[in-house]
């Protein structure tokens, strides 16, 4: 199994970024997947989630209103949508993939990608 993340890079805060992540060597369709992100110092936490088939998706607190997760089963790829972005957002974000009920902690997830970092400059 293999998750591919990018799209990564540097904004200026208040700007966009489009994260992508491919999956290989898992059905993906049955998966529920996530995006996580691990700033400088800080634990790895949530930011978005999608059901296996998309039609339920979940947002921390944080990507609420800015932050839009989707997915493409007929691609194997899940995206992240950012806008608005602020330096606080500056982390390394990583895709993850969970055959379990879907949960917010990261312990349930079976598969990581490999992380893309984001840095938003003030």
């Amino acid at each position: 199994v293999q998750l591919q993340a990018y799209g990564g890079g540097l904004v200026q805060a208040g700007g966009s970024l489009r994260l992508s992540c491919v999956a290989s060597g898992l059905t993906f369709s049955t998966y529920n997947m996530a995006w996580f992100r691990q700033g400088p110092g800080k634990k790895r936490e949530f930011v978005a989630g999608s059901r296996w088939s998309g039609g339920k998706t979940y947002y921390s607190d944080s990507g609420k209103g800015r932050f839009n997760i989707s997915r493409d089963n007929a691609k194997n790829t899940v995206y992240l949508q950012m806008s608005s972005l602020e330096p606080e957002d500056t982390a390394v974000y990583y895709c993850a993939a969970s055959s379990m009920y879907f949960n917010t902690d990261p312990v349930s997830f079976d598969y990581w990608g490999q992380g893309t970092l984001v840095t938003v400059s003030s």
